[in-house]
């Protein structure tokens, strides 16, 4: 089997079939047989092994959720048995440093860990962290090879694994399904969506030519070169049938091609689905529920807005998420769990419970089809502006829950003769049960721009202004 098989691992579930593959000699074949724990044969398979990788691979039959199974490889007089086999929902979670915060590293850590032991049927897998300039075949190298969850294995250190926000999610989304949950990180801190990214992606977006430039960062993170991270670590893993994804990543990008995201991040999860569909021999579905998390904070101060211009490139310039640009996709917004003081830099909240708990409505909805679920903030639908009374009414997609009246929360950009937009503070004048209405004390009768929580650090003392009743955050937008 390919190196990232083992005991105790997950496989998709029905209505996908898992695609299992592995390496043998060349014209061999491969017989492949899936059987109970009383050794009672449920299906058997074969393969050619085919070159020049000499891989083969076989697709089973859909499965019912459930287990345990033992899966065997023969060729010739020689054979590989797994044990503890089950079938349900395998997520991939990747991405920078955020995602490679372990359970250790997060608020509550020791209760989380004591908790582990209570999820055996949540398991977990890590690759190591690795780089390369060619396409590889398999991983080099395996950080947590499938494993039952327990205090030790999801808490390594700090920034290593088991990744707490790919953990936490999968261990609601077994709370909430009751199906076995497969979970495969794949993180490196420090790292740009350019590393990610296939060439495909890259030149779609214009970038192949120009990525001389690296990180100011370089020794606090990873690799920044291009597509070192595609080669070395998802491009092995393209034959996993998987039911989704999970993604963290973008601080890194607020220091390199920032305004070419709203290309790269739509670019990227459209190649990623393509090539794990490929892969897999059409098992994986060409939408691929694709979750991520908009970027959190960083400094109260700063002297750009960069951070604020990411957040919104990573939802296409539209805001909220799926769109028409970003289909079958689901955000967890998070730049009200701000963390001032953590330990690890305030850029590295420790609340991952809420950011994961955010993913969780978003994946029931999106992945899941849960239809009545609410799993976004309020956006606004319309803006109306009162000239004579100096006002704007703003109408929201959902109610609204006012946390604090922060005057700085919303902006209006008003035309000035130095240049063609002054951005001023619109204080908040009312609150009603869908609608905010502001003062436009600096604009007078043109208002060419609104924006809202466009700062690094946009909401204080862990609450932004706006809410809906489910304790969701409105995003910001442009």
């Amino acid at each position: 089997f390919a190196s990232y098989y083992g005991d105790h691992m997950v496989l998709q579930r029905k209505p996908s079939g898992a695609v299992v593959w592995g390496h043998g000699e060349l014209g061999a074949k491969v017989t492949v047989t899936l059987s109970e724990a009383s050794g009672l044969i449920i299906m058997e398979k074969t393969a050619q092994v085919k070159g020049p990788s000499g891989t083969w691979t076989a697709v089973l039959d859909p499965m019912d959720r459930g287990g345990p199974y033992a899966l065997t490889a023969e060729q010739g007089l020689e054979n590989v048995t797994l044990q503890d086999i089950y079938f349900g929902d395998v997520w991939l979670c990747s991405g920078q440093s955020n995602m490679a915060m372990t359970v250790l590293q997060v608020v509550n850590a020791s209760q989380e860990l004591a908790a582990a032991a209570h999820y055996p049927y949540v398991r977990i897998f890590a690759a190591a962290p690795a780089r390369s300039s060619v396409e590889l075949e398999d991983l080099e190298q395996i950080d947590l090879p499938w494993s039952i969850p327990t205090a030790e294995n999801l808490g390594h250190g700090n920034f290593t694994y088991f990744s707490a926000v790919c953990w936490l999610l999968g261990r609601y989304l077994y709370e909430a399904l009751g199906t076995p949950i497969g979970l495969v990180e794949v993180a490196w801190g420090g790292t740009p969506i350019e590393a990610w990214s296939s060439r495909r992606v890259l030149q779609a977006c214009g970038l192949l030519e120009d990525m001389g430039s690296t990180s100011p960062h370089e020794h606090l993170s990873g690799p920044q070169t291009p597509s070192v991270l595609w080669n070395a670590m998802i491009h092995p893993l393209l034959n996993m049938t998987l039911r989704g994804v999970a993604w963290y990543q973008g601080e890194e990008n607020t220091l390199l091609n920032t305004d070419q995201y709203n290309c790269t991040f739509p670019a990227l999860i459209a190649d990623w689905r393509r090539a794990f569909h490929a892969g897999s021999a059409g098992q994986t579905e060409p939408l691929l529920p694709f979750g991520f998390v908009q970027l959190s904070t960083y400094r109260h101060q700063s002297a750009d807005d960069s951070f604020a211009r990411l957040r919104w490139h990573q939802t296409a310039d539209l805001g909220v998420v799926p769109n028409a640009k970003m289909p079958n996709t689901f955000m967890a917004v998070a730049m009200d769990l701000g963390d001032e003081h953590s330990p690890y830099g305030s850029v590295h909240p420790r609340d991952k419970q809420n950011v994961a708990h955010r993913l969780l409505l978003g994946a029931r909805a999106v992945a899941y089809g849960d239809k009545d679920l609410v799993f976004q903030g309020p956006y606004p639908t319309r803006a109306i502006l009162e000239v004579t009374r100096g006002l704007l009414n703003i109408t929201y997609s959902q109610e609204l829950i006012c946390r604090q009246r922060d005057a700085q929360a919303f902006e209006v950009c008003c035309p000035s003769q130095a240049s063609q937009c002054q951005w001023l503070p619109a204080p908040v004048v009312a609150v009603g049960s869908r609608t905010v209405t502001l003062a436009l004390s600096g604009c007078r009768m043109l208002v060419l721009g609104l924006r809202y929580a466009w700062a690094e650090w946009p909401c204080e003392y862990q609450a932004c202004t706006l809410y809906n009743p489910q304790g969701l955050p409105a995003p910001p937008f442009l």
